[in-house]
């Protein structure tokens, strides 16, 4: 798998969901925090998003896409003094505690979803992502974004014979098409940081290696030479862009490979350590302990803090 593709499958988990949504002014939802990152777009009319953090609110028209990445609470709003009402969770849906009654004012048409995600051991593309990621409505602008939103948005409204099928699929591929918006539109001014990272030929090149083959006894050297530098100016120029030396982020993403194999399978230590690049069990348990505080066994077991058990158990008993 390529890096992008790679970063969303580390922290994706469970099924996403989405809702295709009509409000009539006034009105406010807020959202509480979680461990998931929420999307909406604004298909008609237009509203405010009150951002976590207290961040000033941002005006949302037709087309403009939103996509909150790390979980904090926000509020969508027809005007940025509108009260707030809670949406809660309820089961595996999203309810909001408004009255029925509907608004005297303009609509508003929304396409709303979340995605549920791992946040123990995030890829830093995601982390380094800011709170609000506003994708505004340009026309030519994301063509592909576009295709993905209104094939969601048909979907949810008419749904048809496999929709059930058809819409998880979408919202995974509107999920990469978002952050492949944002990674092109930073791409240019970018310096450091992952937007730099992969639209660096050399870079990308050495990345996409690692991802590809992440058993591969890689050397800087041997690296370098795919990016078409030396080594030493392949591993300043690396660490530079990337944040950290290029076999950091190998011994890195090595564990994460590991510890999803640890998750999803019963997969044999031996085979896991194979497979992230260790010839003994004795040496990849010794960098895993290293990497992440505790045995392979203990991580597979679930007992590391605040993870949640893995989905290999719920996976053979459904």
């Amino acid at each position: 798998m390529d890096v992008l593709s790679d970063a969303i499958a580390v922290m994706r988990t469970g099924v996403p969901h989405s809702s295709r949504t009509c409000r009539s002014a006034p009105w406010g939802m807020r959202f509480p925090a979680s461990e998931g990152a929420g999307f909406h777009v604004v298909l008609q009319g237009s509203c405010w998003l009150l951002p976590p953090e207290g961040g000033e609110p941002l005006a949302l028209s037709a087309g403009d896409v939103v996509f909150l990445a790390q979980g904090g609470a926000y509020g969508l709003a027809d005007a940025p003094d509108t009260p707030l009402v809670p949406v809660v969770r309820r089961g595996e849906e999203w309810v909001w505690e408004a009255p029925q009654e509907p608004g005297g004012g303009p609509t508003t048409l929304l396409l709303c979803g979340a995605y549920r995600l791992s946040r123990a051991r995030p890829h830093p593309l995601l982390a380094e992502l800011p709170p609000v990621v506003h994708l505004p409505a340009r026309i030519g602008a994301h063509r592909a974004l576009r295709g993905a939103v209104d094939l969601l948005g048909g979907e949810l409204e008419a749904p048809g014979p496999g929709s059930d099928a058809a819409i998880p699929a979408l919202l995974d591929t509107l999920l990469l098409y978002i952050l492949r918006a944002w990674l092109a539109d930073h791409s240019e001014q970018a310096t450091t940081g992952w937007a730099a990272a992969l639209a660096d030929p050399a870079i990308a090149d050495a990345l996409d290696a690692i991802h590809r083959d992440p058993a591969h006894p890689w050397t800087v050297a041997e690296l370098g030479r795919l990016a078409g530098l030396s080594r030493a100016a392949f591993a300043r120029r690396f660490a530079t862009v990337v944040g950290q030396p290029p076999l950091a982020y190998l011994t890195w993403w090595r564990m994460t490979v590991a510890g999803r194999l640890l998750d999803s399978t019963d997969a044999p230590l031996r085979v896991v350590a194979q497979r992230s690049g260790y010839s003994s069990e004795f040496a990849f348990a010794k960098a895993f302990r290293r990497e992440l505080g505790m045995s392979p066994g203990q991580y597979r077991n679930g007992e590391r803090p605040g993870a949640e058990r893995s989905a290999r158990t719920g996976a053979r008993s459904a």
